[in-house]
């Protein structure tokens, strides 16, 4: 349920008292126990904790006109919430698994989201729990998590972009001799002709009958007889 007030007050004025009570108490709650260099906004139609500007002038990245968010408070249609960026940054989980064993221990029941921490009155919160998640991350060290995240992603999207490219290779040209000429005809319009079939190859001279060659040796011997007997 995002509210389209401006300012902290007009958000809590237009709650049902109930309901204003209970995000009123938590809100005072993290004020006293935020570091106090974040700043309470009205962030995304909620009520906010952010780095401001003049700290981090770079902002956050989705939005740089936006000061970096570290956590929020909202009252949702059917419950109230918590949002801790915090958590959500730590890539190896560790610290999400570290918040929840705390908050088991704390025998709390636990509704939570990937950073979103549900809720109806202030006594379900296990608010040792917040504090020392809270304590951990002083802005500078929450800057210092989140631009690593930010290195870490942009390092990652470079890595799968060059794995990309060079898992890319290029086929290689058909020669026209391996090509089937029906093939190479595809796309121009014209009827190929079938390849024609090879030439059958040069008849050899036929081999000289025996009784040919018999009278070609006795040639010489004819002639010779008959110049003797003149």
């Amino acid at each position: 349920m995002q509210s389209k007030a401006k300012t902290v007050d007009q958000y809590l004025a237009e709650l049902p008292a109930e309901r204003r009570a209970a995000i009123a108490a938590v809100r005072q709650w993290f004020r006293d126990h935020l570091d106090p260099d974040y700043e309470e906004n009205i962030s995304y139609g909620m009520i906010g904790y952010c780095v401001p500007h003049r700290l981090y002038p770079a902002g956050y990245h989705c939005d740089p006109k936006q000061p970096l968010p570290f956590a929020a408070i909202a009252a949702q249609k059917n419950y109230n919430s918590i949002y801790l960026m915090g958590l959500y940054m730590d890539p190896s989980g560790d610290a999400v698994r570290a918040f929840e064993q705390a908050w088991a221990k704390a025998g709390k029941k636990l509704d939570m989201g990937k950073v979103c921490i549900r809720w109806k009155q202030p006594t379900d919160l296990a608010f040792d729990v917040l504090a020392e998640a809270l304590r951990q991350l002083p802005v500078a060290r929450y800057v210092a998590i989140y631009e690593g995240s930010l290195a870490k992603g942009a390092r990652g999207a470079k890595g799968s972009s060059a794995a990309a490219k060079s898992g890319k290779s290029a086929k290689p040209a058909k020669s026209k001799e391996s090509t089937p000429a029906k093939a190479r005809a595809v796309g121009t319009g014209r009827k190929h002709a079938a390849p024609a079939k090879p030439k059958a190859a040069a008849a050899k001279p036929a081999a000289a009958k025996p009784a040919a060659r018999k009278a070609n040796a006795t040639a010489p011997v004819r002639r010779a007889k008959q110049r003797a007997a003149r």
